[in-house]
């Protein structure tokens, strides 16, 4: 059973000040979003500059050729506009306000004025809606978007740590937006990662080579298969991810 909320605890450690922009990719259904920003440190060669801790959650820590690290970590390049948050960690809903408030109580003693979170939505959907699609503030609409070809998230709602920063943005200066794409079973959800890498490039124009994401995808096929398997043991402690088109 998941830890209570009020036995959780994040803290964030960092070495270098965030950038203006926070991009972010967790341990969700599909790992779309989390495939998608691990590419993106590889790919630009970003640097790490700090890491989360949890307390009160079941621990993990991830190890590569021998060598542990921490689950959540953050990286940047002080040539790039960009940090990016890499989650390994399962956050259970419950657990979601707690860890993105920990994440935006940080962010307000920074310079960060937008959040964007890459995310997979496991939900019923035909090839044309093999698309990106965003929940974004109005701010984050009107600085980022205007002028993209990203459509807008027809209907639903979002919970746990997703819903928790959206909140957060529509009562704060701070601009957030969710971006969303359908994923299937298979894990990583190559294709959708492709997406979602595909529109923080138009967005952002980092110059992204996709090209060898199906390479990197299956060196850590195996990896993010078996982060897959404990995310679905634990996924009876936690409201499914809701989101309709």
């Amino acid at each position: 059973m998941a830890a209570p909320q009020s036995t959780v605890d994040f803290r964030i450690s960092h070495e270098a000040e965030p950038s203006e922009t926070l991009l972010a990719g967790f341990s969700t259904f599909g790992l779309a979003g989390l495939t998608a920003v691990d590419y993106l440190v590889d790919h630009l060669e970003l640097k790490q500059t700090g890491h989360v801790t949890a307390a009160g959650l079941p621990a993990i820590a991830p190890f590569e050729n021998g060598r542990p690290r921490h689950h959540t970590r953050l990286f940047s390049r002080s040539d790039i506009e960009l940090t990016v948050l890499v989650s390994e960690l399962f956050v259970p809903a419950s657990a979601g306000k707690t860890f993105s408030d920990a994440i935006l109580d940080w962010t307000e003693t920074t310079d960060v004025e937008e959040v964007a979170i890459l995310s997979g939505v496991p939900v019923p959907h035909g090839p044309e809606q093999h698309r990106t699609f965003y929940i974004a503030t109005d701010d984050y609409r009107e600085s980022r978007l205007a002028g993209t070809e990203v459509p807008a998230m027809g209907n639903g709602f979002l919970d746990g740590t997703n819903a928790a920063f959206v909140e957060r943005g529509l009562s704060s200066p701070l601009g957030v937006c969710v971006y969303v794409t359908p994923v299937h079973a298979q894990v990583p959800d190559v294709e959708a990662a492709l997406r979602l890498l595909d529109t923080v490039d138009e967005v952002y124009d980092l110059g992204v080579d996709t090209g060898p994401l199906e390479t990197f995808a299956e060196r850590v096929r195996q990896y993010y298969g078996e982060l897959a398997e404990r995310i679905e043991t634990r996924e009876s402690d936690t409201a499914e991810d809701r989101m309709y088109m």
